[in-house]
C-alpha cells in the first residue's frame, strides 16, 4: 500500500482561507495535488493566496454567515469534494476573549456564533447534498481547545467551536454510508497575523506564561493543522470518521 498523501483530482474548499491557518492549509492541499478554492470574506486576501498558489487555485469570495450568499457561491463553484470549516473569529481583532460570561449580553455572542457556529451550518448544508450524490466526500472543520476543555472568559466562542464539533459528528454518522467522513481538529494557540503581537517580543511575559502550559513550548504554526488535515482529506484516512483530534502543543490531552 502507498502512504504518500495524494489529492491529485480533488476540488477542496477551504473557507477563511486568505491568511493565517486557513492559508497553511490552502497551500497544502495544493502542494497535495488538490485543486483549491480559496474563501474569504475579502477577495483581496483570497485573490492573493491564490495567486501564491498558482493555477491549481481559485479565489471566491463569499460570507459564511450568508446562507443565501454560501448556497448561491458553491453552485457557481460546481464539484467540491472536501470542504475544510476554517472561517472563525475569536474576539476583537481575531483574538481575544469575551470576558466573564456573567458580564455578557447576547448581543456579544451573536458575532462569535454567526461566524463559528452557523458558518459552518451553512457551508456543509451547500455542499453535503453533492458529497452524498457523488458517494465520495471530506468534511474537516477547524475548531478550538476552547471547545474541547473550556477556557475561562471564552464561554460563548468555546461553546459555539463546541456545537461545530458536534455538528461534525452528526454528519459523520449521516454520510458514512454515502461514502462522506468528517472529522475536527481542535486547535491550542496559533501563531498567525491575528497573534503576532502576542509573540513577536519572545521576553514577552504574557507569552511566556502561556506557553508553560505547553508540553511543546511553543505556539502552533499553520502547517501543524495543515498536515493533518491534508491526511484526513485523502483516501488513507476514509475509514477515519467523527473524531476529534487535538493539535495543540499538549496543552491538553485526549483519551
Amino acid at each position: 500500500m502507498a502512504y504518500e498523501l495524494d489529492l491529485t483530482g480533488r476540488r477542496a474548499l477551504i473557507t477563511g482561507a486568505g491568511q493565517g491557518v486557513g492559508r497553511g492549509i490552502a497551500l497544502a492541499f495544493a502542494a497535495a495535488g488538490a485543486r483549491v478554492i480559496v474563501n474569504d470574506l475579502r477577495l483581496e486576501r483570497a485573490a492573493a493566496v491564490a495567486e501564491e498558489i498558482g493555477a491549481s487555485a481559485l479565489p471566491s469570495a463569499f460570507d459564511v454567515t450568508d446562507h443565501a450568499d454560501v448556497t448561491a457561491a458553491v453552485e457557481e463553484l460546481g464539484v467540491v469534494d472536501v470542504l475544510v470549516n476554517n472561517a472563525g473569529n475569536a474576539g476583537a481583532a481575531g483574538f481575544g476573549g469575551l470576558g466573564r460570561f456573567v458580564d455578557t449580553t447576547p448581543a456579544d455572542w451573536e458575532p462569535f456564533l454567526r461566524v463559528n457556529l452557523y458558518g459552518v451550518l451553512h457551508c456543509a448544508h451547500a455542499v453535503l447534498p453533492g458529497m452524498m450524490e457523488r458517494g465520495w466526500g471530506r468534511i474537516i472543520t477547524i475548531s478550538s481547545d476552547s471547545g474541547r476543555t473550556g477556557e475561562a472568559n471564552m464561554a460563548v466562542y468555546g461553546a459555539a467551536k463546541a456545537g461545530a464539533a458536534g455538528l461534525t459528528r452528526a454528519l459523520a454518522v449521516e454520510g458514512g454510508r454515502y461514502g462522506v467522513t468528517a472529522n475536527t481538529i481542535a486547535l491550542g494557540t496559533m501563531r498567525t497575523e491575528a497573534t503576532e503581537g502576542l509573540w513577536a517580543d519572545p521576553d514577552n511575559p504574557q507569552a511566556k506564561a502561556l506557553l508553560r502550559r505547553y508540553a511543546v513550548r511553543r505556539p502552533g504554526l499553520p502547517e501543524d493543522a495543515a498536515a493533518l488535515a491534508v491526511f484526513l482529506a485523502g483516501e488513507q484516512a476514509s475509514w477515519i470518521t467523527g473524531q476529534t483530534y487535538p493539535v495543540n502543543g499538549g496543552i491538553s490531552f485526549a483519551q
